[in-house]
């Protein structure tokens, strides 16, 4: 199998819902367009499209590329939760990598509603929900309150961090600091406000631990990525763009999720453990080889379970060590350098490609004030419920 490589990247600002007056085709057309002027590559040249998004209707990516272009392409409508945006990624290197096409259009996106997420049943049954066995698993140890249901799951797993671990909620208010510190610099953030710990502290409780400024918002947004097969490359003289994928996973729960009844195993930390060391296999790097890391802080607490999942400290160290400052410019790593989902945003079907956006930007040295010095390998980690785990190694080509 030939090398994978991404050659443009673009994205729309992330904007909090209903204040920007476009459509999920615009916000596409915007997206699409900027990856591939970045590319420098027309949309004829694209011959297969993979579009995540979660709520809009069946066929919504044809509606949306369409506004790029009318070239009969196969198009893929995927979905895939929190997660989707990385699988679109992972669906288009596949096919570049199988030998089935040379050049193809990732593309995420959402529109959506004000307001927290609810616990994915509609308005039908909750016992129908694709989640409910995560959400029983919860209610079994820690019962049902009246606060958003996804706030919820992960608030009780930080509750069981800090009961087995002695994680502070100082400790967890220091990862939305930090990364609403890095947003300051992102002009593509829904937020650009920076928080001291004991601001953050202090705002609306929304799942003890959890205040609102260590939960991700809903917001409106695109991602896209150009990935090519490196015979492309050649023959367009792209290597100066060229960013390889070096590895990359996908897994999905296992009876690992749901044996112990723990909120923790429950929302993924057996997932992104799995995908981290399947993707450290098959690039022949480690996370002593990674500079910078986009990774899934949907709620403060995802954070610190991520930095033990892809191995940056030892399980239940993972509080001391945003404390210490080794995730954030002069530390070991820059982890969310973007902001993350916390304060960039997280518009569900794009974020895993406005991950890999921010991850070409940093290996090619175009982050501007937030460029994270000498970058060379880049990690991006995007987990949705229900469950999926997508982590994807990419390095200077």
């Amino acid at each position: 199998m030939g090398k994978v490589y991404v050659v443009g990247v673009g994205m729309t600002r992330f904007e909090k819902p209903e204040t920007r007056d476009w459509q999920y085709w615009d916000m596409v057309k915007e997206a699409g367009t900027a990856a591939l002027d970045d590319a420098g590559i027309p949309y004829a040249r694209v011959e297969q499209a993979a579009v995540g998004y979660c709520f809009q209707a069946s066929t919504a990516g044809q509606r949306a590329v369409y506004e790029l272009g009318l070239s009969g392409i196969p198009v893929y409508n995927l979905n895939n939760n929190c997660a989707t945006g990385s699988t679109a990624l992972m669906a288009a290197r596949q096919f570049v990598e199988g030998g089935i096409a040379d050049c193809v259009l990732a593309v995420g996106f959402e529109k959506m509603s004000r307001g927290a997420l609810g616990g994915g049943s509609g308005a039908g049954d909750f016992s129908t929900s694709p989640v409910a066995r995560h959400y029983g698993i919860m209610a079994a140890a820690h019962g049902f309150e009246a606060s958003p249901p996804t706030a919820q799951i992960f608030g009780n797993a930080a509750r069981e961090h800090m009961q087995r671990y002695g994680t502070t909620e100082a400790q967890l208010a220091a990862v939305g600091a930090k990364n609403h510190r890095h947003s300051a610099h992102n002009p593509y953030a829904q937020f650009r406000d920076v928080y001291t710990v004991e601001e953050i502290l202090a705002a609306k409780t929304v799942h003890r631990p959890l205040t609102k400024l260590q939960c991700s918002p809903t917001s409106d947004g695109a991602a896209a990525a150009v990935v090519v097969s490196e015979r492309f490359v050649d023959e367009h003289g792209l290597r100066d763009r060229a960013v390889e994928i070096a590895g990359q996973a996908m897994t999905t729960d296992t009876g690992e999720s749901f044996a112990s009844g723990s909120c923790i195993d429950a929302v993924g930390r057996p997932m992104s453990r799995a995908a981290a060391r399947q993707a450290y296999e098959r690039s022949g790097l480690g996370i002593e080889d990674v500079d910078v890391i986009e990774l899934h802080d949907c709620f403060s607490v995802n954070e610190l379970l991520t930095y033990e999942a892809l191995g940056l400290c030892e399980e239940g160290a993972a509080g001391k060590l945003v404390e210490s400052g080794a995730t954030t410019y002069g530390g070991r790593w820059v982890v969310n350098p973007s902001g993350g989902l916390i304060s960039k945003g997280h518009p569900l079907g794009a974020t895993g490609l406005a991950q890999a956006a921010e991850l070409v930007w940093q290996l090619r040295g175009e982050a501007g004030p937030r460029q994270v010095a000498g970058a060379r390998v880049g990690l991006a980690h995007n987990i949705g419920l229900g469950g999926a785990a997508v982590v994807t190694l990419l390095r200077t080509a």
